[in-house]
């Protein structure tokens, strides 16, 4: 049989055979040619490459266009185009935010804005829809985030959000996805020379807080919320957003439980009320106007955007960083290599100072998780933390040498103490 014009192709084992080739204008095809048998699928091929030998190319795509349900069009889907057809997909990503919704827009727009440019210095050609971006074009974009001073968790969720749209969209380009290669993701290991870590408060750092927060000199938006939205989070654990947002009818002063369903994680969790904070729930029941315990922190917080986009939040976290400054504390630190500041201090290092005093007060890891609400890093952090003694001991060990005095020993200096001992006063020994 003589040589076909295209490629042969089933994709998968014992599946139908499919025909591949380039026709007019560039424009590939692929035939499904209905038939699993290698003989079969030959003649077919051939058939069809006596149309594409017609005269005229024009009569050949008009020929193989007449075979009904013979033949697909592999599209090169515009950019242009690309977002109104990716909207409509019901695979598509469906983030509970906007915020996140509109990340996603942000992140297809860079990467259109920077295969559409030519660079010098850029190897592959510039792209004009879907079906020319290949694996090369992606490695190069990868390249370029690194040189943009991001996180390494922010790079990886720009392509993971680039793969999303591409695995919509495969029925427009041929191959795998081009944005599908592990080598396109950073690894976190990048960062481990980076040393500044989320910081727990100490007890006496969190005396400071509510010393600041109760102060007549201190000036703050919502003051006497922002004071109970602390103590809940000293006293239960909880992010901010379930602080702020928390609602009476999640509390139960009677039976002196709180009850949260989180925001993020949607996991529910029943807390009880510590002494501190039911005084300053108590407290908040002065000014109750609505369902929310903090009404007019909450209605800070939900605050958006003419694109419905949540600002207040960021409003808030201002709020509460400003507090963190009060007592002497920098929230965040320039890191080297990334263009954001690294934060030290926030509203989330409550949550690690609550996994801190669980930790040095014996609470069980897994009555710590039924409060936090998940089998977070925060956990691990604290409960591999073996103490300083544990860690004298062991060096001891190694070192053939022992500070645990024996029994024998212990006998001999209360024996000398007693013989150092004062004489007693007699008349006080009269009187009793």
């Amino acid at each position: 049989m003589k040589d076909l014009h295209g490629n042969l192709r089933q994709k998968s084992k014992n599946g139908t055979y499919y025909y591949r080739l380039t026709v007019a204008n560039g424009i590939r095809k692929e035939f499904a040619l209905k038939t699993s048998d290698y003989e079969e699928a030959c003649q077919k091929a051939s058939d069809l490459d006596a149309v594409w030998e017609a005269p005229t190319q024009e009569v050949a795509i008009a020929q193989l266009n007449a075979i009904k349900g013979f033949s697909k069009q592999a599209q090169n889907l515009p950019f242009n185009e690309v977002w109104q057809q990716y909207e409509v997909h019901p695979n598509r990503a469906m983030p509970h935010t906007v915020s996140e919704q509109t990340a996603y827009r942000i992140t297809f727009d860079e990467f259109v804005n920077f295969v559409s440019t030519p660079l010098s210095g850029r190897k592959h050609t510039t792209a004009r829809g879907i079906g020319e971006v290949t694996p090369q074009v992606c490695e190069e974009f990868s390249a370029y985030l690194k040189k943009t001073s991001i996180a390494v968790d922010t790079h990886n969720r720009k392509i993971k959000r680039l793969r999303k749209i591409f695995d919509c969209l495969k029925e427009y380009y041929d191959g795998e996805n081009p944005f599908r290669s592990k080598t396109l993701l950073r690894n976190p290991r990048e960062e481990q020379d980076t040393i500044v870590r989320r910081q727990a408060f100490t007890k006496e750092q969190e005396q400071e807080l509510l010393t600041v927060l109760s102060d007549s000199i201190h000036k703050l938006k919502n003051k006497a919320e922002i004071r109970v939205v602390y103590i809940m989070g000293m006293f239960t654990g909880q992010r901010l957003k379930d602080c702020v947002l928390l609602q009476w009818q999640n509390i139960d002063m009677a039976r002196q439980r709180i009850w949260v369903k989180q925001f993020k994680t949607g996991k529910e969790v029943t807390i009880p009320i510590a002494p501190e904070l039911l005084k300053a729930l108590q407290e908040a029941e002065s000014w109750k106007t609505d369902q929310y315990v903090c009404p007019r922190s909450a209605a800070r917080y939900n605050k958006t955007n003419a694109a419905g986009k949540n600002v207040g939040n960021n409003l808030i976290d201002i709020d509460v960083l400003r507090v963190i400054r009060w007592i002497g504390l920098e929230p965040s630190v320039e890191v080297p290599g990334r263009k954001k500041k690294m934060t030290v201090y926030g509203f989330h290092s409550l949550r690690h100072s609550f996994a801190s005093f669980c930790a040095e007060a014996g609470v069980p890891k897994a009555t710590l998780l039924s409060i936090l609400g998940t089998e977070s890093d925060i956990t691990d952090k604290y409960y591999t933390h073996v103490g300083d003694e544990s860690q004298r001991k062991a060096i001891e060990a190694i070192s053939g040498c022992s500070s645990e005095k024996s029994a024998q020993t212990r006998i001999d200096e209360v024996l000398a103490l007693l013989d150092t001992a004062p004489e007693p006063n007699k008349e006080l020994v009269k009187k009793i």
